[in-house]
């Protein structure tokens, strides 16, 4: 009974879909439904229950998954640490990031972490949804803001700051607003998460906290695009430092409140490095981290 069989059942079960684990390893459904069809019979029972709208373990199965599951676990735990006895980091590499931030930050890195690791393969996910990562089977995920309790390993990469900003042509049309309050009078680029389609929170350092109600007729799911709209002038944008540094240092854009804190959800937030809870953590794993740490931060 081959370990690489028994990974594909318990991603089936998971998944619930032949079709989405195919997906994710770039082959046919029907060699994943014959691997399981294989295994079925060598067992002797039948594992899953096949419909034509759904795919659920049989109670047999599901008592199998759940001893298998984390020896399957386990064994490639052992895998990984024989394979990084090397010394050489070896393998597929997953990773997820958000669109905007991957593209902005980890895309422009991977020649240089590609030629310091050539046998190493890399797979990034750009997606603004938090993906499961036992499910997808992640090793290191990027996400931004503040995290919600799990059994997942966080350490944090960097502190973000978010800025109001627009561009001199916009400023000079329309007038640079001297306090926040002067926001309700200006165009607003949107960004359609709870928070920052509807007001922006501002803290100076000898006030309190101001919330300002928000509006404007261009919304969109990507800060990259908003960025770009902000540039060319529709309005004053929120946007995050790792996004808009030479931006505002080449004067593209302006930081419309320099002396303010700003944000739409919390003032304390960060980029962090997030990975399953494991014992132990792949060498593919901690050379990432180092090369992202080193080239990110300086």
């Amino acid at each position: 009974m081959e370990l690489s069989v028994l990974q594909t059942f318990v991603d089936v079960v998971k998944q619930g879909s032949f079709a989405a684990v195919a997906r994710e390893r770039n082959v046919d459904p029907s060699s994943v439904s014959r691997a399981i069809a294989g295994l079925e019979e060598e067992l002797g029972i039948r594992l899953l229950q096949r419909t034509t709208r759904q795919l659920s373990p049989t109670e047999a199965g599901m008592a199998y998954f759940q001893r298998i599951e984390p020896l399957v676990e386990e064994m490639q735990q052992a895998i990984d640490v024989a394979a990084d006895m090397s010394g050489q980091p070896k393998g597929t590499l997953r990773i997820t990031a958000s669109v905007s931030f991957g593209l902005k930050r980890v895309v422009p890195l991977l020649p240089d972490f590609r030629s310091m690791y050539p046998d190493l393969t890399v797979d990034l996910l750009l997606t603004d949804t938090n993906v499961d990562l036992f499910t997808e089977r992640i090793d290191l995920a990027i996400r931004l803001g503040l995290l919600a309790d799990s059994t997942l390993v966080a350490q944090q990469l960097m502190k973000t700051r978010y800025f109001v900003c627009a561009s001199p042509q916009y400023l000079q049309q329309w007038g640079h607003p001297k306090n926040p309050g002067d926001i309700e009078q200006h165009h607003c680029l949107l960004f359609p998460l709870a928070g920052f389609r509807s007001r922006w929170r501002f803290k100076h350092s000898d006030q309190e906290e101001t919330e300002v109600f928000v509006q404007g007729h261009t919304m969109i799911s990507n800060a990259i695009a908003l960025q770009q709209c902000a540039i060319a002038g529709m309005g004053l944008a929120l946007l995050p430092d790792w996004l808009i540094e030479s931006d505002l240092g080449d004067g593209r854009l302006v930081n419309v409140f320099p002396s303010y804190d700003v944000t739409a959800t919390e003032f304390d937030t960060a980029a962090w490095l997030v990975y399953p809870s494991r014992a132990y953590v792949p060498l593919k794993v901690r050379v990432f981290i180092d090369f992202l740490k080193q080239f990110i931060l300086g």
